[in-house]
């Protein structure tokens, strides 16, 4: 293995830039303008995801439905986006990334129309469910485009600005929404979303070029220099960092997925605030979760250029986070207040969400360069399966709960014990460095 070889598979040492396309403040520019546009069209995937739970409510009123059906509607979604994230790997394979996001963001717009016109709950459940398997491979697709413009040594923060889309959905576009859906009803809503997606795509179409760095694919960066032997993906899955991670990615993924479906509701009928102001408090989360996100990926490239372990910033920090989160989320019966329940979810809800990032780049820093689309897609698909499990079962439980409020907080308690057992798992089991060399020598 050659020394740019070491570079590629190394998260600490940034990969040496190509020599036809030398480190320049105009490429910096253009990769921080791309990965800015990616983040909008995250910040487009993650409002599509939040205006379900934003009408949840509305809808089971028109529809008469159950808060069962509403919560299995909710996992179905994520049943298909589950399924979905699998193709992320094989879309980027065969069609170049220009064309690959640009027509998922329309077919997102595409299938959620005619729940507009033909309001039923076989209609609403439909839509959902190919909304998922649309939006299924987008996080593989999108973080693959933004890698191939940052070296792995710096990629937490990228990936943070990405996954923050769903911060700033709820913080900005989630608050717009509820007077949307209060002014005009709930169809409106679905309607703006659908054309903004359809927008997006002229700038991204006229603007995008794969960026220098190795990420595998159709019409993106290459260099023979850079390639190594590819891993099979049996081995690739099932390292002990990357199973491990999976687990609290899928914890995590099933707390946030609940509070995009319930969190609403968990305001308006546990807690007893108006549907407005459930709807404008739905981005108290978000504040938090932006915070920890951005500043926590921050800190950890910066450790990592410093010379810390993988290990220690990519494993430990998130892993400690997701277990103080489990005991806030225990905590909210005893509480007492609902303006305090709503600060314990938030900052659980903020240290959840900044796992993601973190854990990303650990598995990937496991991986041959060129299979980074593969791996990503995996591990966003396989830790979907939280979200299959978390807004159902809290459904199930509401409705057989005395009142609402002990559903969702038991519900909540289970959420908070379960990723804090997780957690401790992957403390002792993930070790990125230790598995990439592992994968080095049994290739």
């Amino acid at each position: 293995m050659n020394n740019t070889e070491e570079h590629l598979m190394t998260d600490p040492v940034p990969t040496k830039v190509p020599r036809s396309e030398p480190a320049t403040e105009p490429r910096k520019l253009t990769a921080w303008g791309i990965t800015g546009m990616l983040v909008v069209l995250y910040l487009m995937n993650a409002s599509d995801k939040a205006v379900f739970g934003l009408i949840a409510q509305p809808l089971s009123e028109d529809l008469g439905l159950s808060a069962s059906q509403i919560g299995f509607t909710g996992s179905m979604f994520f049943l298909a986006f589950s399924f979905g994230g699998f193709f992320a790997g094989p879309i980027n394979k065969f069609l170049a990334l220009r064309w690959s996001i640009a027509i998922i963001a329309v077919l997102w717009g595409v299938v959620m129309l005619p729940l507009v016109v033909w309001s039923t709950f076989a209609v609403l459940l439909a839509s959902r469910m190919l909304l998922g398997l649309a939006e299924g491979p987008t996080s593989g697709l999108l973080h693959t485009a933004a890698y191939s413009w940052h070296a792995p040594a710096k990629r937490g923060l990228p990936s943070a600005l990405i996954i923050s889309g769903s911060m700033l959905a709820k913080m900005a576009v989630v608050p717009m929404l509820a007077l949307v859906v209060a002014e005009y009803g709930w169809r409106a809503a679905i309607i703006v979303l659908s054309f903004a997606t359809a927008l997006w795509c002229i700038p991204w179409l006229l603007t995008w070029r794969p960026g220098p760095y190795v990420v595998g694919g159709k019409n993106t960066s290459t260099d023979d220099t850079d390639s190594e032997p590819a891993v099979a993906w049996r081995r690739l899955l099932t390292t002990r960092t990357f199973v491990s991670a999976v687990l609290v990615a899928m914890s995590a993924y099933a707390l946030m997925t609940v509070v995009l479906t319930w969190l609403p509701s968990y305001f308006e009928q546990g807690l007893g605030y108006s549907r407005l102001e459930s709807g404008t408090l739905f981005a108290a989360p978000s504040f938090v979760g932006l915070a920890t996100l951005i500043g926590g990926s921050w800190l950890s490239d910066r450790g990592i250029s410093r010379g810390m372990s993988i290990r220690l910033v990519r494993v430990v920090v998130p892993c400690v986070g997701v277990i103080v989160a489990g005991v806030l989320l225990l905590s909210l019966p005893a509480l007492g207040s609902p303006l305090l329940a709503v600060c314990a979810v938030s900052v659980a809800y903020g240290l959840v969400v900044a796992v993601f990032p973190l854990l990303n780049a650990a598995v990937i820093a496991t991986c041959p360069p060129r299979q980074t689309a593969g791996v990503i897609g995996a591990f966003f698909a396989l830790q979907a399966i939280g979200g299959i499990i978390g807004p159902w079962s809290m459904g199930i439980v509401v409705d057989a709960s005395t009142t609402k409020i002990d559903g969702y907080q038991a519900s909540f308690q289970c959420l908070g014990i379960v990723g804090a057992i997780v957690a401790i798992v992957a403390l002792i089991l993930a070790d990125p460095a230790r598995d990439r060399e592992l994968l080095r020598v049994t290739r």
